[in-house]
């Protein structure tokens, strides 16, 4: 066979030649930009002729500090095309963490939104190997700041060649990307992702058996850019010549829901919060979505009331998907198996409410103190993954001790496997409650409250308790109208049926919002915290 690598520069040149005249509809904050492959590809190669004037070279980073738009989707091609590192930097880290991870980075350049660059400027004393900031957007002026080395992206543009060749001496195993996880735990860890791992990984989210990416698409991506590659559908997209819908800054549930209607979009994805927030602009608004024939969900575990709410009431099909930033991310996908479709609704959507089967290229298995678990849907254990665009140690970072060992990735989620080899999350490790000796599953709980017709958020968190060890304790966020209405014993009564007594949460606390990461999952750190000073005034903490 062909030794012939797999560089990041084959998809956007498989675009330009094949599907020249297809479209990425680009929103900004002044207004929608139409443009196709062709102009898209022109201007990839235009940006990397730039970057390489700046003084780009092989393997420096360059990071990226921006909303899902189409110079941001240049840069996903441009940066990687000269051999540079493409750093998608998370835009609502802490000025801490955005510090540290661009030091830590070792940026030289970073291309920034204009309606970002605030957030650049406040930590741009501590930032020690930044060279220049490139802005972004749909004016051709340097907006005024107090940094001195701005450059304007289209200007930078206007002399730049648009048939820059891209590098060809480059070896699929090099690196292409870096993202670095959201930091809930202590400070930001990065992945290195190669150019195999990307292209294969987009060839997985590709297959027909996993989000069936293809040519006839219209693909938006709903998850961040700046969040583990948006979970590789740019690239897959862009190597399939699906139309792209971008949505821009500040995307709201009724904006997404326009695009998606008028631009009649087949696939999308997200974290639960947005589809969470899709379903209430539905219930407000009539939209017409019948293009849509899937939405992709991660992140975190989707309540079932939620995926049956998408695919009764709006005939919308939704599909679990697992990953993580050490995971490209797409290790898991839900997707009913041909007999499985037979079975009674009921138990169809037991089955998608589990984070699904490893895609194939990747192997897993969950272990515990007593090794390997049986696939009985009943053990629980810790989920180790490998495979080709599976991180093998974290960047420059002495924690990947404790998270690669053996050739596996320990994931830190503890999951039971069923015979039929689907995944279900059971929670964190660190945050199952042990009662009394035994496991509580606050996700199984929290599933649980989402069902109850009033509720909107819900999330379980343990307190110490002294004579239980641990037990748990509800947050709720209840919808506006029911908020007068629906009590604690409301709430209990409807849990009461569905878990044994010992399960039950102790207290149900009402809030209005749950504190969440960066990446919409909610922040439990923070959460226990409040929970503490709640039950604390109440005076009830720990009895």
């Amino acid at each position: 066979m062909m030794n012939s690598p797999l560089l990041i520069t084959s998809l956007i040149e498989r675009s330009e030649s094949y599907f020249p005249k297809k479209e990425i509809v680009s929103r900004s904050a002044n207004r929608i930009h139409r443009l196709t492959y062709q102009e898209i590809g022109e201007r990839v190669r235009a940006l990397a002729h730039a970057l390489e004037r700046l003084g780009i070279q092989k393997g420096d980073r360059v990071g990226t500090f921006a909303w899902n738009h189409h110079r941001h989707l240049e840069a996903y091609f441009s940066i990687p095309s000269i051999g540079a590192i493409l750093h998608t930097i998370n835009i609502r880290l802490s000025a801490e963490h955005l510090a540290y991870i661009i030091n830590h980075a070792e940026d030289k350049i970073i291309l920034v939104d204009e309606e970002l660059l605030p957030a650049i400027e406040n930590i741009a004393d501590q930032l020690r190997t930044v060279q220049t900031i490139i802005v972004m957007s749909d004016e051709i002026d340097v907006p005024s700041s107090k940094l001195q080395t701005l450059l304007n992206y289209e200007q930078l543009m206007e002399g730049a060649d648009t048939t820059f060749p891209f590098v060809k001496d480059m070896g699929e195993e090099d690196a292409a990307g870096l993202c670095y996880t959201s930091g809930t735990t202590g400070k930001p860890k990065g992945v290195i992702y190669s150019h195999r791992g990307l292209v294969l990984h987009a060839m997985a989210l590709s297959l027909a058996d996993t989000s069936a990416v293809s040519e006839s698409d219209v693909s938006m991506p709903v998850v961040p850019m700046f969040h583990a590659n948006a979970w590789g559908m740019p690239h897959a997209a862009t190597w399939t010549g699906a139309k792209q819908v971008l949505p821009g800054p500040f995307p709201t549930p009724a904006i997404l829901a326009a695009l998606m209607e008028t631009e009649n979009v087949t696939i999308s994805a997200g974290v639960p919060t947005i589809w969470l927030g899709l379903l209430k602009e539905l219930e407000q608004k009539k939209y017409q979505l019948d293009s849509l024939r899937g939405i992709l969900c991660g992140g975190a575990a989707a309540p079932k009331g939620m995926i049956q709410a998408f695919e009764s009431k709006y005939g919308i099909p939704f599909f679990h998907a697992y990953g993580m930033t050490e995971t490209t991310p797409l290790a898991l996908f839900s997707r009913l198996k041909s007999y499985q479709k037979q079975l009674p609704e009921a138990e169809r959507l037991e089955v998608k409410s589990k984070q699904g089967m490893a895609v194939p290229g990747v192997e897993i298995k969950a272990v515990n103190e007593n090794g390997n678990i049986k696939n009985d849907g009943e053990e629980m254990g810790e989920l180790l993954i490998r495979g080709p665009w599976i991180a093998d140690s974290y960047y420059k970072d002495e924690r990947s001790e404790g998270s690669f060992r053996d050739g596996w990735l320990y994931t830190g989620d503890v999951v039971t496997i069923d015979e039929e080899g689907f995944v279900k999350i059971v929670d964190r490790t660190k945050d199952l409650i042990k009662s009394g000796g035994e496991w509580i599953s606050s996700v199984d709980l929290e599933n649980a409250l989402m069902a109850h017709e009033a509720v909107y958020e819900a999330a379980v968190v343990s307190v110490p308790h002294v004579k239980w060890q641990e037990r748990p304790v509800a947050c709720v966020v209840l919808k506006e109208e029911y908020k007068a209405i629906v009590k604690q014993e409301d709430i209990c009564k409807f849990l009461q049926p569905q878990f044994a007594k010992w399960w039950l949460p102790d207290t149900i606390l009402f809030m209005d919002e749950l504190p969440k990461t960066s990446v919409g999952k909610f922040l439990k750190t923070a959460l226990r915290e409040e929970v503490k000073k709640q039950l604390a005034t109440k005076g009830n903490e720990g009895k």
